[in-house]
């Protein structure tokens, strides 16, 4: 379980996970179950953990040295049996959940890979990079450019019918697929956003929060078209994740946690209070939020309770680029 799967894929986790650590564990010391498995980026390449983070290798990608000097792994992105990442050097992909890997047809570096939430009948894949936004039809094996002139693409989200860009411009939305945008809208700092995180039903409530540079958080409750600061002034933030009533924000300083819609923070967990969390994962989302694992500029950090309380896992002690 790893970056944004889809829903299905969330509830077979889910469903699974308590019958599978019980049984399987017991029965094999190093078993590969997909359901227990954690993909991460870091400058090193493409890590995986089988056993929920205990322990963590670096993924060989293959003999072809075309793959081996792919650099630094930015994304990772499952969708069944079908694992993307996204690095210096493009887009990998597996159709064996990272037992092999094959190029696809992009120039690197690659940011952020977003696909539909309904890949068996919709195979688009959206890939944002330093020189913009480009398009899949064919199930991220090959790619074209969208006319987004001057911006860099560092997240994306895709509730729909709406496409929402964090830019190196600000927030922009699409409403035709990435053919046109509007933004940055009234409000929004100038300067890189990094981090977004919108209302589970966006089509109806278009609420959403943003990360700008060392801006703090910021919030638009009409799909991005205005913003007011909405806490975390100063603090640099890298990732956030809206799970019901509570809205989450990895920064420069630690971990906090909003329970009023992002009016106030508080930190949360004292093994991170020192780190800068760069990714957060709840692998289980929606099914459950007990389960986080956290990148940091020193590893991942793994809690059951939600964040009150971290322990760090098998990562080794460098910066985490993706969860």
């Amino acid at each position: 379980t790893s970056g944004k799967p889809v829903e299905s894929w969330r509830t077979r986790a889910a469903a699974s996970l308590s019958i599978l650590g019980s049984r399987t564990l017991a029965q094999q010391p190093n078993p590969v179950v997909t359901s227990l498995s954690v993909f991460a980026g870091s400058p090193a390449g493409l890590w995986q953990s089988k056993d929920w983070g205990g322990s963590w290798q670096l993924v060989k990608l293959g003999r072809d040295a075309s793959l081996q000097d792919f650099g630094a792994i930015h994304c990772v992105l499952p969708q069944g049996p079908r694992v993307y990442a996204g690095g210096d050097g493009g887009v990998l992909i597996s159709e064996d959940f990272g037992q092999i890997w094959r190029r696809a047809a992009i120039e690197g570096p690659v940011h952020v890979l977003l696909a539909s939430r309904y890949p068996a009948t919709d195979p688009t894949v959206f890939a944002g990079s330093p020189r913009g936004l480009f398009i899949s039809q064919d199930a991220g094996f090959t790619y074209k450019e969208v006319s987004l002139p001057g911006s860099a693409v560092l997240r994306l989200e895709w509730p729909g019918p709406d496409l929402v860009l964090a830019t190196s411009q600000g927030v922009l939305v699409s409403s035709d697929a990435g053919r046109t945008f509007r933004g940055p809208g009234p409000g929004l700092p100038p300067g890189p956003v990094v981090a977004l995180a919108l209302s589970s039903f966006f089509g109806s409530d278009p609420v959403l929060f943003a990360g700008v540079g060392r801006e703090g958080v910021y919030r638009s409750s009409d799909g991005a078209r205005t913003w007011v600061p909405s806490g975390l002034q100063g603090k640099a933030v890298n990732d956030l994740a809206w799970m019901g009533p509570l809205l989450y924000a990895a920064t420069d300083r630690g971990l906090h946690r909003s329970e009023d819609a992002g009016k106030t923070w508080v930190p949360l967990g004292k093994e991170l209070a020192e780190r800068e969390v760069t990714r957060l994962l709840f692998p289980l989302m929606p099914a459950s939020g007990a389960e986080v694992f956290a990148g940091t500029d020193e590893g991942v950090y793994r809690s059951s309770d939600g964040g009150l309380n971290w322990l760090r896992t098998g990562f080794p002690k460098e910066r985490v680029l993706a969860l």
